[in-house]
């Protein structure tokens, strides 16, 4: 964004023709992103990347050794980096290679701590703005003074609609930027000991992800020729894993002596970047030094050891973990038993640490536990996403992985989830110690519905194919096996794992028959274990252009499961409203507050009777979502979770994102609830509402979001006739989940059941002359 208004502003402002050409990723945090900006007098004609230039700038200090950033020097020419150290230590720890560069292109670099300025002056971690202020005040394509002038129009201009204090601290940050700007003195030779740069490595990975994932990784992608990639249509899954982005200025550090082992931080991670393992004592005799472990409180697992361990090359930073640890020091409440602390000098152990972590064995699902807790012991499979550092919507889908492990399918509608699920050259699915792990596929925005659908019948077509051919072989492989994989209802995960291991015994028999009927059902056998099959995307799919799909597919009574992530906008395509926003919010479409009410998909599904719904915050009631998740698992029919999910379209710090989970609860802004038709067979209300009444006024929940406020400042008079109408809104669908909640079930009595003698009608008839 700093790099567009820059090439505005030489644009607009000079005499010089400007260009700028951007070559990014659609990651969602930690991007790499090259702008190739050019200008000059002479009209520019045709658009080139460049390849040499005058200026480069390096925002990331961990792209140092890592990222092609000297090659694209001209010989002397400027450099700008974003280093938290000073010149002269940058410069010893430059690697040889950056060292020998620099000295015979004979550079001039200039460092600044962009991340620290950034802090002081409220960014946050935003050093966009910093950095642009660098480069007008080192290129002298402008007096530095209207450099200045010019680029806080730009800001006013840009940031204006979210507030003036978004717009001052950015000021702020311009102001601020050339108090740190030193330039580095190059030694006439490189350091002695200085380190040459070692290649990733990727011990175990298969040879498609050593030729090509590597590369592209690096940046080399453009370089591989069309033969490198395979004819079939297929990527390798779990390859997060290989990126290591090293994204995060702070990491959580565990105090193993607070923890109360409660899985809360493994629970609220959008990254699955922060883990928690129970193991065997043995299992440690040769840990590094630095790996942290403490007894199990556990009575089944006596002698058992526990470890909180994070992977500090996948952090975010987001401070998730940090905020909901609920383990304080009782002497110095501001410790925790997760704190969070610089990355830089815990990065070497703590990568050891996790490695070792990782070596360690995982519980069996047999004895997964079934609570929040429990569940966080099982192995992530969604991992490192390249989601936005805080994301709402992937812890989720990270409960749902370990829930359900490989019996997973999902179909997942065009939108942030499958920019994240599935965004290459990198795959975030992955799989547990067996090999195994969800089956993901990416649909259209508007059918995706109807795809997830396709899945559940070709699912169900193939388990009734293995169900029959095992009743065709019975008399070869034995009546027993076959009554009792067939008989098994597979009701929980000590009940699937002896399925598996009926159908390993299985498969050993059918080795041994020579007929086509036989190796038929070895290839379908893998059907004869349950599957779970999850329809997966956003409110910009589930309330607009995939509502006819959604309602469809939940009308046919299949067995399918809906996860709605609701973020409230279009967040993939740039924050347009959809039906999911609230009344009140700022969007695009939406730019004087939306007027019309947020869509209710909840109590519409309701309606139906035979549809298991749940509304969810997982940050404000982690179990509560768990519960759905288990209650829609075991309903046999359709089911639909809509799952609270706060986003970067909000307008806040999503480091908060669980405290504003809890206020939007706590206001009646979200209310919790879930109707499971189950109970309504059982004689009892089907729904059950989770949340308490509201007991803070909504307005301080709107009042701490841009998406909200802004309108405030635009139009004072407008914001409050809409905040009042918000009030009313949330009193309303609070009163009438109350109310629904409340009454008394059956409403009317069974078909078949006896029914109460009706009183017989007075009839009178009255005549007159007339």
């Amino acid at each position: 964004g700093a790099n567009k208004n820059s090439i505005k502003i030489i644009g607009e402002q000079t005499d010089n023709y400007a260009q700028g050409y951007f070559v990014y990723d659609s990651k969602k945090s930690g991007a790499l992103t090259v702008s190739h900006l050019r200008f000059g007098p002479r009209p520019i004609n045709s658009p080139y990347l460049v390849s040499q230039g005058n200026f480069v700038s390096c925002s990331q200090y961990s792209f140092i050794g890592r990222h092609r950033v000297l090659e694209f020097a001209k010989p002397g020419a400027t450099v700008l980096l974003n280093s938290p150290f000073s010149p002269e230590e940058t410069w010893k720890r430059f690697p040889k290679e950056w060292q020998t560069m620099a000295i015979e292109k004979k550079l001039k670099i200039f460092t600044i701590d962009a991340s620290h300025v950034a802090k002081e002056s409220g960014m946050g971690g935003r050093t966009n703005t910093v950095m642009q202020t660098c480069f007008f005040a080192l290129s002298g394509v402008l007096p530095r003074d209207e450099a200045i002038e010019q680029i806080k129009k730009s800001i006013k201009k840009t940031y204006a609609r979210k507030g003036d204090d978004v717009v001052q601290k950015n000021f702020k940050a311009v102001d601020n930027s050339l108090e740190g700007l030193r330039e580095m003195k190059i030694p006439a030779q490189i350091e002695p000991d200085a380190h040459v740069v070692v290649p990733p490595s990727y011990e175990g990975a298969n040879d498609f992800v050593k030729n090509v994932t590597a590369k592209i990784i690096a940046g080399d992608g453009d370089l591989l020729p069309v033969s490198a990639f395979p004819a079939m249509d297929g990527w390798p899954s779990g390859t997060t894993k290989y990126e290591k982005r090293n994204l995060a200025d702070v990491i959580p550090v565990w105090d193993s002596s607070l923890c109360i082992q409660c899985n809360k931080c493994v629970t609220v991670c959008p990254h699955a970047a922060i883990r928690s393992k129970y193991y065997p004592e043995a299992e440690i005799a040769n840990a590094p030094e630095t790996f942290k472990s403490v007894a199990f409180k556990a009575r089944n697992f006596p002698g058992n050891r526990f470890t909180i361990q994070v992977a500090p090359d996948d952090c975010t930073g987001c401070t998730l973990c940090s905020q909901v640890c609920p383990a304080k020091d009782k002497n110095n409440p501001g410790h925790k038993a997760i704190d969070m602390a610089e990355q830089p000098p815990l990065r070497e152990a703590e990568g050891k640490n996790f490695d070792f972590f990782l070596s360690l064995p995982d519980p069996k699902r047999a004895d997964m536990t079934s609570d929040v807790k429990g569940v966080q012991f099982m192995p992530p499979l969604i991992e490192f996403s390249g989601a936005c550092a805080g994301c709402g919507e992937t812890p989720y889908i990270k409960m749902l992985t370990q829930l359900l492990g490989d019996r997973l399918y999902v179909a997942n509608a065009t939108g942030c989830s499958s920019i994240y699920g599935g965004n290459l050259p990198t795959t975030p699915y992955t799989t547990d110690s067996f090999g195994r792990g969800p089956a993901w596929a990416n649909s259209l925005f508007e059918d995706n519905a109807e795809f997830g659908f396709g899945m559940r019948l070709a699912v169900d077509e193939q388990t009734k194919i293995a169900e029959e051919l095992l009743r065709s072989l019975q008399d070869q492989v034995g009546e027993e096996i076959v009554t009792a994989i067939l008989g098994n209802e597979q009701k929980d995960e000590k009940s699937i794992a002896e399925q598996r291991e009926r159908i390993a015994d299985l498969r050993h028999k059918l080795g041994q028959i020579d007929s086509p009927d036989a190796r038929r059902l070895i290839r379908y056998s893998n059907f004869l274990v349950k599957k779970s099959v999850w329809i997966i995307g956003g409110d910009g799919w589930a309330y607009d252009i995939g509502y006819g799909g959604v309602d469809h597919v939940l009308a046919t009574g299949a067995n399918v499961k809906i996860l709605v992530l609701d973020t409230e906008v279009y967040s993939n395509t740039g924050g347009q409203a959809s039906k999911s926003t609230p009344t009140g919010a700022i969007a695009k479409f939406a730019a004087s507050g939306k007027r019309a009410p947020k869509k209710d998909l909840a109590h519409i599904a309701m309606q139906y009777g035979n549809i298991y719904v749940a509304r969810v915050a997982i940050g404000a009631r982690d179990n509560q979502f768990f519960n759905a998740l288990k209650e829609a698992e075991a309903y046999d029919g359709p089911a639909l979770i809509i799952a609270y999910s706060p986003c970067v379209a909000h307008g806040y710090d999503l480091g908060q994102g669980l405290a504003h989970q809890e206020l939007a609860v706590k206001t009646g802004y979200w209310p919790l609830v879930r109707f499971n038709p189950m109970l309504a067979a059982e004689g009892k209300n089907p729904l059950k509402l989770d949340s308490p009444k509201p007991s803070v006024d909504v307005a301080e929940f709107m009042r701490l979001e841009t998406r909200f406020k802004a309108l405030e400042r635009m139009n004072p008079e407008m914001a409050k006739e809409l905040l009042n109408e918000a009030r009313f809104q949330a009193a309303e669908n609070y009163a009438r989940y109350e109310l629904l909640a409340k009454r008394e079930w059956p409403l009317v009595p069974p078909v078949g059941a006896e029914q109460p003698d009706a009183p017989k009608p007075e009839v009178v008839v009255k005549t007159d002359d007339k």
